[in-house]
């Protein structure tokens, strides 16, 4: 899965980092926000960001004036605690819990998400 904002995409070599603070403000990550040279975890972040509202129909970080948002965010403030999330399984959550993560260099990337149980769970019709 590749996730792009058009007007903002870049094409970067594999080491390369961009400095350019920009992004939808729900879907960036904290080292955007806090001006940090990024690479391609920001991505993996904002998959985080889209499985959690697959997953919930709710945002993780929600907020009506940007900059209360982009504290939420660099904090990385989130929880599981909306009512959706009682009927969604653990192994969903940790999936989850592994892309938004504050530290690139811990976040999952896609072979490790692709890895994850969650994404290797066989799926039964009932």
């Amino acid at each position: 899965m590749k996730i792009a904002d058009f007007g903002l995409a870049r094409l970067l070599e594999e080491d390369a980092l961009a400095s350019t603070t920009c992004g939808t403000p729900g879907y960036v990550a904290p080292e955007v926000l806090m001006q940090k040279p990024y690479g391609k975890a920001c991505d993996y972040w904002s998959i985080g960001v889209v499985a959690f509202i697959l997953l919930s129909g709710t945002p993780p970080f929600y907020e009506e004036d940007n900059f209360a948002l982009f504290e939420q965010i660099k904090a990385c403030k989130y929880d599981f605690e909306v009512e959706t999330w009682d009927n969604v399984t653990p192994e969903a959550k940790d999936f989850v819990s592994q892309i938004l993560v504050p530290d690139p260099k811990v976040r999952l990337n896609c072979e490790q998400m692709m890895q994850h149980p969650w994404m290797n769970k066989e799926i039964t019709h009932t």
